[in-house]
């Protein structure tokens, strides 16, 4: 390789190079660190910060072309942890899931106000139990539209539930099950075995 100086339209296209490239690294939104709140949960920057009001809350999401889920957790859960840690803290599913999702993150034994989409108010843990969600994590996932929620059952409300987590690969699908409404043709096992 012949060493010569570098003219001035070489050093220029360096640098639009440089730039361009910057600018790609500017664009990229920087992942959000998972942080432990006071009450031993792990949440996101991203989360919905809610009045737990979940008519509202569904509708809101609707409204921004999203879709509602609520995670429950529980202090010192080890697998909330790894979901934070390892799960949303790849760029690809955190982004898939904070791009198309509104998630409210609920304490399975928590005493906060939840009112329900049938008016009714409980205190999480009451809700938890209302739900018959047993295991954290949990993700309820829920239907476009609030219209009608209020009369059916509790679980009937939802239109798929991950309890417990999943490895990386089928949280991320499971996800993506509920946003292109995979739910309304076939049960996740057999989504996921479709080809990718």
């Amino acid at each position: 390789m012949i060493d010569r100086p570098m003219s001035r339209r070489r050093a220029l296209a360096a640098l639009g190079t440089l730039g361009v490239g910057a600018l790609s690294l500017r664009a990229m939104p920087a992942l959000a660190k998972p942080v432990l709140g006071d009450d031993g949960l792990y949440q996101l920057d991203w989360y919905l910060q809610s009045f737990l009001e979940l008519k509202e809350d569904l509708d809101g999401a609707t409204a921004k072309g999203k879709r509602f889920a609520i995670l429950w957790g529980l202090k010192g859960c080890p697998f909330c942890k790894k979901m934070h840690e390892v799960h949303m803290s790849d760029p690809v599913i955190e982004g898939y899931i904070r791009d198309n999702f509104e998630i409210v993150h609920l304490n399975h034994i928590g005493a906060r106000e939840v009112t329900d989409f049938d008016g009714s108010r409980l205190g999480e843990k009451a809700f938890a139990q209302a739900y018959g969600i047993r295991f954290t994590p949990t993700v309820q996932l829920f239907p476009e539209s609030s219209e009608g929620l209020g009369a059916r059952k509790p679980q009937d409300r939802e239109v798929a539930r991950m309890p417990g987590l999943l490895e990386p690969p089928e949280f991320l699908a499971m996800f993506k099950y509920v946003r292109e409404k995979g739910y309304q043709s076939m049960p996740f096992t057999d989504w996921l075995k479709k080809p990718v």
